[in-house]
């Protein structure tokens, strides 16, 4: 069993992101800028977005955080989303999910300009990643793809099972997974909570993604020896033995799933440092007009 170590991938990109955006800087007098949208206090929320204007700071990124308390108005937000649309000096927007009941995700998610839609979850970005036109990727699905290129794993002619269907994680990486790429080019097979004994599936996995947000879910007895084994899960339990208050599990049962492994990511350390990887790559290739010139 070899570790897919996030922490070593994640530094060693962040390297050479840093190296693009002083680049930019040197060129144009201006550094990639990403704006962050939060709503409200959500300690998830909180940390996952101080993560990200930490790391765009590292990479010598420009970030900026706009607040909102819970009860901001959904015309308020959209209102606010057409501004930073119209702002040449904005290469990437995300708005942090969960958002409040009152407000639809998805007229939000669609309101930001998909030429500035750096999570990649805008229709014209998943539309374009489906058909393998040049778009920007959803940053978890995107960091797991860097990861396998990185580590050199073999995913052609492979049987890659993904569990998990979210629009997030699942269905784009199932796409990912399937198209005539590198890494790319499995035969996929998506499993869900209504999938009936998805051991069945799990047992024939050559690579096995795991995103259903079940700690522990993935039993020893589900995989095959050899399987490369790709844990999404990030599920937060309070805990007295940390310093934090809380500690993560995945979906994987990492303890004995992992002898019977040839590669797989740990939790903490390995899809969630990728993701932000995700992020700022894609935050990188706006500020240089890769994708929409």
């Amino acid at each position: 069993m070899q570790l897919l170590d996030g922490k070593y991938v994640s530094e060693k990109l962040k390297v050479e992101i840093a190296e693009e955006a002083a680049k930019i800087l040197e060129k144009t007098g201006r550094k990639p800028h990403l704006v962050a949208v939060l709503v409200g206090h959500d300690g998830g929320s909180e940390t996952y977005v101080a993560s990200k204007m930490k790391n765009c700071e590292k990479v010598g990124f420009k970030s900026s955080l706009v607040r909102y308390e819970d009860d901001v108005t959904e015309e308020e937000l959209l209102k606010k989303v057409e501004e930073l649309n119209a702002d040449p000096d904005i290469d990437g927007i995300i708005v942090q999910l969960p958002l409040p009941k009152h407000i639809d995700p998805e007229k939000v998610t669609e309101r930001i300009d998909h030429r500035k839609d750096v999570d990649g979850f805008h229709p014209v970005n998943l539309g374009r990643m489906q058909r393998n036109l040049p778009s920007f990727i959803p940053a978890t699905p995107y960091g797991i793809t860097l990861m396998l290129k990185e580590y050199g794993i073999e995913t052609a002619g492979k049987h890659c099972v993904v569990v998990g269907r979210s629009n997030i994680v699942g269905s784009p990486m199932s796409i990912l997974m399937a198209r005539n790429t590198t890494p790319g080019n499995c035969t996929v097979t998506i499993c869900h909570s209504r999938t009936p004994d998805i051991k069945k599936f799990t047992l024939d996995a050559d690579i096995l993604i795991v995103a259903i947000g079940k700690k522990n879910f993935i039993t020893a007895d589900m995989v095959k020896d050899g399987v490369v084994v790709v844990d999404v899960g990030m599920n937060r339990e309070t805990s007295t033995t940390t310093k934090s208050g809380f500690k993560l599990y995945g979906d994987v049962d990492f303890e004995n799933v992992a002898p019977k492994s040839s590669w797989i990511t740990p939790v903490p350390g390995g899809v969630g440092l990728m993701t932000i990887v995700g992020l700022l790559k894609n935050t990188l290739a706006s500020a240089n007009k890769e994708v929409y010139k």
